[in-house]
């Protein structure tokens, strides 16, 4: 379970987290709740997760944020490699989650 192992982010990730509007906290969700991306490169896994959103980012309103993120497994921990963040309304087109 992902609650129970160490989430190792880079602090450069950190900041393009920042950036792109991507809280810890919706890193957490997303690898305990999210569904499993197909496009991940061999030995490492991705995750997507839609969030509710139903405000601004960059002066336009979105009513869902889809994030997504690419990791690794090493031992007990979890090393983020990636974390993408898209805005849109994705719950007519894609898998939708509940948190």
């Amino acid at each position: 379970m992902f609650n129970m192992r160490k989430i190792n982010v880079h602090p450069h990730l950190k900041m393009r987290m920042e950036e792109r509007g991507v809280s810890i906290e919706e890193i957490e969700i997303t690898l305990e709740k999210g569904f499993a991306t197909s496009d991940a490169k061999p030995g490492t896994y991705g995750k997507s997760f839609i969030f509710p959103y139903n405000k601004e980012w960059c002066g336009k309103f979105f009513s869902e944020k889809e994030v997504t993120i690419y990791y690794k497994e090493v031992e007990e921990e979890i090393i983020v490699l990636t974390v993408i963040a898209r805005y849109g309304n994705f719950s007519q087109t894609e898998e939708k989650n509940e948190i």
